[in-house]
């Protein structure tokens, strides 16, 4: 789907003799300057991510650049792609979609640092008719309806909690007597939640626990902390509750990898014996070397690359004029959802990258 190349600068500024004059004159800037240039030659894909400190995400932009080389591979075509870091801050994340917009870019795929800011961010593509892939942070339906050029690509965040939680749920299941330290028939536990009103962090959060309780398992909530995805906040975050709770805690829910390996870096030199079962999402390459170290009981595979695949055949068919639904399987119109899956030490040969 090509749109039409628009000019770096508004007519509507000039005087008119100026404005007589100015067809042929923006042909010759266009030409030299590349605003929009080389649009029917080669496909120009703006990646927004929230921040590239996130494991998971990093990994995403990497697997993003690694199917672009193949895709150019495959097709023929010229493929650039740029990402921008917006470090957390909506407003750093505001003005690269801007630039991305300036420079022509004829797809944009966005990582929303805030969701609340998905419909600004539609408005932008929409009036310079630039299609919108929003990935890995969902917006709301309303947002993803503002006009039929607006996609999502993700995983369902409840799933990952469900399967989070029945990870817990086969541990207790099947080792009950080593997992119950105190031998009360309760499981006691804690929760490391990612960033406050979060989706997948509350959707996560309420899941894994439901999950847990209704295979009959009987529950205490020690405590629970936001720590923002992060791993050095999840690490401090469980400091603090092995010096108030000591052994008591018996499972460590967590939002992410990242923090699970939080709360595995508090743990530090104490015997293993007296650690908790840690359960995360995402799997990343860190986190399944902890599963392989025994110190992670499990994760929940979140496909970064099969989203980044799903985001560059989007791209191609929408910039093609094609039709997206030959290139990817589409949900209700505009979503793409990819499947989770549980990883634990039993099956994790099947998830090491090669």
């Amino acid at each position: 789907m090509r749109r039409k190349t628009k000019s770096c600068c508004s007519p509507s500024c000039r005087p008119p003799a100026a404005r007589r004059a100015l067809p042929a004159l923006l042909a010759a800037l266009l030409a030299l300057s590349g605003c929009g240039g080389g649009k029917e030659d080669s496909l120009r894909i703006g990646a927004a991510l929230y921040t590239q400190d996130d494991t998971f995400i990093s990994a995403m932009a990497q697997d993003l650049e690694g199917l672009v080389r193949e895709a150019e591979r495959e097709t023929g075509k010229k493929i650039t792609l740029f990402i921008a870091d917006g470090k957390s801050s909506q407003s750093t994340q505001m003005n690269q979609v801007d630039r991305f917009l300036a420079r022509g870019c004829d797809v944009l795929c966005v990582n929303l640092v805030d969701r609340t800011a998905a419909a600004v961010i539609a408005d932008k593509a929409e009036a310079e008719g630039v299609p919108l892939v929003f990935f890995n942070r969902q917006p709301v339906a309303e947002d993803i309806q503002r006009w039929d050029g607006i996609y999502y690509v993700g995983a369902d965040a409840r799933e990952s909690g469900e399967l989070q939680g029945r990870l817990v749920l086969d541990a207790w299941r099947a080792g009950r007597e080593a997992l119950d330290r105190n031998g009360d028939g309760i499981l006691q536990y804690v929760m490391l939640e990612g960033e406050p009103g979060h989706q997948d962090s509350l959707l996560r959060t309420e899941y894994s626990i439901k999950a847990v309780t209704d295979g009959g398992v009987e529950v205490e909530k020690l405590a629970n902390e936001t720590a923002n995805w992060n791993r050095a906040q999840a690490a401090a975050r469980m400091a603090q509750w092995l010096e108030e709770f000591g052994d008591g805690i018996e499972v460590v829910f967590s939002n992410n990898d990242d923090m699970a390996l939080g709360a595995i870096d508090a743990l530090g030199d104490t015997p293993r014996d007296r650690w908790p079962l840690i359960v995360g999402v995402d799997a990343t390459a860190p986190a399944l070397e902890a599963v392989a170290a025994g110190q992670l009981y499990g994760t929940v595979h979140n496909d970064g690359q099969g989203q980044a695949q799903a985001m560059i055949d989007l791209a191609l068919a929408l910039w093609n004029g094609e039709d997206p639904a030959q290139a990817v399987e589409l949900a209700e119109g505009n979503y793409v959802w990819l499947p989770y899956r549980q990883v634990t030490l039993e099956n994790l040969d099947g998830f090491w990258e090669d």
